[in-house]
């Protein structure tokens, strides 16, 4: 049974609460009860029931959150804290109704919080904004499908339009949603890993010719040496702390780099273990380097310094001369270059003690197998690309690609983002899939790549894309500098999103608008020909199928293939040899022609059908075997550069709150880091706060660089004495997202730099704490 939308309390920054500090443990008892409470209170425990226990079951679905593998042998509570908040977000059976688009403008929408809008409940019809109009209406399926082709026939040429996807999407309407895209003549298909991983694409495909992992999920527990960087597990994908304990129950180690001390890289309770009950729990971090922003890059060239030096004093001791020797190249070129590695820059750049660098260095050396992992505080950097390849030069040096225990992991952040790409979600897909697919559906596919998540808001703002279409996702509040988002997209002439709730991208809307509700993950799918289920690719490239547990909130509701098919069949047609009908009634039809286009995925539908799926082959993984022109991985040398930090100012990150996921805001709590009721806040070392001349809980206006003649500036956030890298400062994203310039990217991959923000603090007119100019949007004014 559905409900309508409650009121919801909304706090400003005058209710914000600090708490004692930051916390040194996680999950545990309170991590249960943080998730199972508000399932319970808001699903019922009927719905509860059949949601939080079916997630990332075998028979069950794949949680909408992060994309952590799951093992082979499933325990009866497969989720975490964040997983559950993400079932219950999307479970609710509080909906949106006819009188909701009647009561609210547009216009008065664009000035609620995230937090409400997604509190709001489910979308339940299609919802059109006519042009000169502030207000969304009801409209009938038929309407909406005729409203978009009509515009997107009527452009001017395909390239006037971009086609966004979320990494929620299944592989399925993934794979339909971009053959719709190129069948209508475009490549324009930007997407969310353009603004987390695509540096890891990069720099991976450029030394061992693949973008992902070359690790399998028990490759956590058999590591000598685990190396965590650029991440915060405890909240953005707590399952992993599972397998760090592993790893340390096994023997192994672990070091925790990062510019903040996480608890959950400290002390982890885990709540299906006696110990993380009723004891003190594991320790998971054996080392702690706390980190200068930017400085990732110089401390792995300082280790692998300190490696070859260590073969230079015991000649054919310390390298895998076997594995260098068959696999790789360039050994010679990166012991030149790094010979000459200044320490003291290296020690400027990081910010640490070169005892520090070196007991890492012994703890590498020491180790047989090591695992390197990362996420978007080494991606989002200006050398996020140069920073992997030296990642990747470290393990190469010791072998540590291609045999158990080993390899390279970057953790995805979205459930199927990695899938997505895979089913040629990309705007720059290889020739060979482009030929796959022309002739699997009989027509010539454009061969020019389209644009970027980045190069999409440039268009849109020169007014060179006039229409764009969201399949999931939020990207107004997702990408870098807000404000030029906002102005980019309230001048397109058409924007639609497909979506199973509110947010910020349906309140930003171009002259013409429509809102798409699309079934979830979590809701059986039944179509012409029965039950359906979809399949998704996790971090370490295996595929599973995923099965909706609960009824649809709507019968109106139409899921993702079913939206694309329908809008394949208006917009494309017969023009290629594509069964739209077909697709939306049966879902094998779709993973038939996966089978023929996609490499690694022949003979899908029996395969997908196994028990657990199957797993894509991985050459550097299961053979050091290396897809790069010559057949070989590559060791690369790349010139040190660190952020430079002028007198007065602070290096800022963007980062999650514990009660958060990407850009949906569970609540404003930030439990582990000891914060409650606000999200205005910036981090900043204690020494810093003196040194500014600044004090804990005043009010401060961030003041962001220049770029193209325009300041970035967020007013009166709350200054919160936090142990920091020193010079560093971190505030929650999409809060900060109006500090980071556009086209300050990383070098390669176009990813927004929004892990190294050069900001000036200044004490705020108003410390009065009344929370009147907190900006309960999210999109800040510049001056």
């Amino acid at each position: 049974m559905t409900r309508k939308n409650p009121q919801v309390e909304e706090y400003g920054d005058k209710d914000l609460v600090v708490g004692d500090g930051p916390k040194d443990w996680v999950a545990g008892i309170p991590g249960v009860l943080h998730s199972m409470k508000p399932a319970i209170e808001q699903m019922g425990v009927n719905r509860t029931r059949k949601t939080v226990l079916a997630m990332n079951q075998k028979d069950g679905f794949d949680c909408p959150s992060c994309a952590w593998p799951d093992p082979n042998h499933r325990k009866a509570f497969e989720f975490c804290e964040n997983g559950a908040k993400a079932v219950t977000w999307e479970a609710t059976p509080v909906v949106i109704g006819p009188e909701f688009w009647a009561e609210h403008s547009v216009s008065e929408l664009r000035s609620r919080s995230e937090y409400w809008l997604g509190l709001q409940g489910r979308l339940t019809e299609p919802v059109h904004k006519p042009a000169g109009e502030d207000h969304y209406k009801p409209v009938a399926w038929p309407e909406a499908i005729r409203i978009i082709t009509d515009k997107l026939k009527g452009l001017d040429s395909p390239d006037q339009a971009a086609f966004y996807t979320s990494g929620r999407t299944s592989n399925e309407a993934a794979f339909l949603y971009q053959l719709m895209v190129r069948g209508y003549g475009t490549n324009n298909l930007p997407d969310c890993s353009n603004m987390c991983h695509e540096s890891s694409g990069w720099a991976m495909g450029q030394t061992i010719g693949i973008g992902k992992a070359t690790v399998s999920f028990d490759d956590y527990a058999k590591a000598d040496l685990i190396i965590v960087m650029g991440q915060n597990p405890g909240t953005n994908h707590p399952r992993m702390l599972t397998e760090l304990e592993a790893c340390k129950d096994n023997g192994g180690e672990i070091v925790a780099i990062n510019p903040l001390p996480e608890a959950g890289l400290r002390r982890y309770k885990n709540p299906q273990k006696i110990k993380g009950i009723v004891g003190h729990g594991t320790q998971i971090a054996d080392q702690f380097l706390h980190i200068r922003i930017g400085g990732d890059m110089a401390l792995m060239q300082a280790i692998s310094k300190r490696v070859l030096d260590a073969e230079s004093r015991n000649p054919g001791t310390v390298l895998d001369h076997a594995f260098l020797a068959e696999h790789c190249e360039g050994l010679e070129d990166l012991r030149e270059h790094l010979s000459l590695l200044d320490e003291q820059a290296v020690l400027a750049a990081t910010g640490l003690r070169a005892a520090e660098i070196d007991e890492l260095a012994a703890r590498y050396l020491k180790a047989e197998k090591v695992i390197i992992t990362w996420a978007m505080g080494i991606t989002q950097q200006k050398k996020g690309v140069a920073t992997i390849k030296e990642i990747i030069n470290l393990l190469l040096l010791r072998g540590n690609i291609g045999k158990p225990g080993a390899g390279a992991s970057p953790i995805r952040g979205h459930s199927n983002v990695q899938g997505d790409r895979t089913m040629g979600i990309w705007e720059q897909m290889p020739q060979s899939f482009m030929d796959a697919l022309g002739d699997e559906f009989g027509f010539e596919p454009p061969r020019e790549h389209g644009v970027d998540s980045v190069e999409t808001i440039n268009k849109m703002r020169d007014g060179r894309i006039k229409a764009f279409v969201a399949l999931g996702g939020n990207f107004v509040g997702a990408i870098s500098d807000t404000n030029a988002a906002v102005a980019a997209m309230q001048n397109t002439e058409l924007s639609v999103q497909i979506s199973t709730k509110l947010n910020r991208s349906h309140t930003v809307t171009g002259a013409e608008a429509l809102i798409l509700p699309t079934m979830g993950r979590t809701e059986i799918d039944i179509q012409e020909s029965g039950p359906q289920f979809v399949s998704v690719e996790d971090t370490v490239c295996a595929v599973h199928a995923s099965r909706g547990s609960v009824e649809p909130v709507s019968h109106q509701l139409l899921s993702e293939p079913a939206i694309v098919s329908r809008l394949g069949k208006a917009l494309v047609g017969d023009r290629i040899r594509a069964d739209w009908d077909g697709f939306e009634k049966n879902y094998d039809l779709i993973r038939d022609h996966i089978s023929r286009v996609v490499g690694g995925c022949e003979n899908y539908n029996e395969r997908i059908r196994h028990e657990g799926g199957f797993i894509l082959a991985n050459g550097p993984r299961d053979s050091r075997t290396f897809p790069t022109p010559t057949g070989k991985a590559v060791l690369t040398v790349n010139e040190l550069e660190h952020v430079e930090k002028p007198d007065g100012t602070l290096i800022l990150q963007s980062m999650r709150s514990h009660d958060q996921f990407n850009t949906t805001i569970y609540g404003h709590n930030d439990r582990y880091r000891g914060i409650k009721k606000g999200r205005h806040v910036v981090f900043v070392n204690p020494d810093d706060i003196a040194e500014l001349g600044l004090a804990d809980g005043m009010f401060v206006d961030i003041r962001g660089e220049y770029q193209d003649g325009e300041e970035r500036m967020v007013r009166k956030f709350r200054v919160v004495s936090y142990p920091t890298a020193r010079g560093c400062a971190a505030a929650y994203y999409p809060e900060a997202n109006v500090l980071v310039p556009l086209n300050n990217t990383a070098e390669g991959s176009n990813t927004p730099v929004s892990k190294a923000v050069i900001v000036r603090l200044e004490p705020s007119a108003d410390q009065t704490p009344d929370g009147s100019t907190a900006l309960a949007s999210g999109a800040a004014s510049t001056r």
